[in-house]
């Protein structure tokens, strides 16, 4: 019995030990932190987190991060809504090649579409913008949540839309207040894997912007300088990343339960 305690413990331990080193290096120094090993800091800093509040750079790349994380996710789930239910309710040529095909973008490596991105973006004036980064990300994201989102349609009986529509119901006044709660789950799981791949995507983010919407990402690579890296900075910045997917778990994690028992997820 100990030991089935024991191997958990252990599997938890490991995973968080990274965490860890990576919020007692934030409060350290870089010389600190170059000068050896040490399991807890020394001498406690927080100059690392006011430099990063206090300099307009560093919490712009905070907010710039959120504004097209929380703009994709948005028309993500917006988008794969009305295609997932055509896929679980309805049969026509070519459904399940087209399916398999919305599959494949997101299989496909993001370096492959950063230049042609960054030239139609560029010729079109929306380099350097939210709204591109947000536009760019949904090739990736809406392939995911049509995925995810045809599997919680498909567990909810037809019947449920043929007896809303005897009942008098509309399409949308069906799909916005029956249809929807019956799958609440589904669009949580998809929200959170849509903010999650988009949070922490930094190719494109960095290549479509360069002052105006530049993403935390970006901005980290600003702690190289003659002298090193600014470890402690680094650290600091890595640190406050980890907190909105940490925030995101924390609202969606019964449906992101659910979404595994349903085994789409």
């Amino acid at each position: 019995m100990r030991m089935k305690s024991l191997v958990p413990a252990l599997y938890i331990l490991f995973l968080m030990l990274p965490i860890y080193w990576l919020v007692a290096m934030s409060f350290k120094t870089t010389n600190e932190i170059l000068a050896g090993f040490t399991l807890f800091p020394q001498t406690w800093t927080l100059a690392n987190y006011i430099e990063i509040f206090t300099d307009p750079t560093w919490y712009w790349g905070y907010i710039n991060s959120i504004i097209y994380v929380t703009l994709n996710t948005v028309i993500s789930v917006l988008v794969a809504l009305p295609a997932a239910y055509a896929f679980s309710r309805y049969s026509f040529v070519g459904d399940k090649q087209l399916f398999f095909w919305l599959l494949t973008n997101r299989m496909a490596p993001a370096a492959v579409f950063a230049l042609p991105f960054f030239q139609l973006y560029s010729a079109v004036g929306l380099f350097d913008t939210h709204i591109a980064v947000a536009l760019a990300h949904c090739l990736f994201n809406i392939p995911l949540a049509v995925w995810i989102l045809e599997g919680f349609m498909s567990g909810v009986p037809k019947e449920l839309d043929e007896t809303a529509y005897v009942d008098g119901y509309s399409f949308p006044r069906f799909f916005a207040t029956i249809f929807l709660p019956a799958i609440k789950s589904g669009v949580g799981v998809a929200a959170f894997f849509c903010f999650m791949f988009s949070w922490v995507e930094m190719l494109l983010s960095k290549t479509l912007t360069a002052v105006e919407a530049k993403p935390i990402a970006a901005v980290m690579t600003r702690t190289a300088s003659s002298a090193g890296y600014e470890l402690g900075l680094l650290a600091a910045a890595g640190t406050l990343t980890i907190i909105p997917g940490a925030i995101v778990i924390y609202f969606v994690r019964n449906y992101i339960a659910k979404g595994f028992a349903l085994g789409r997820v």
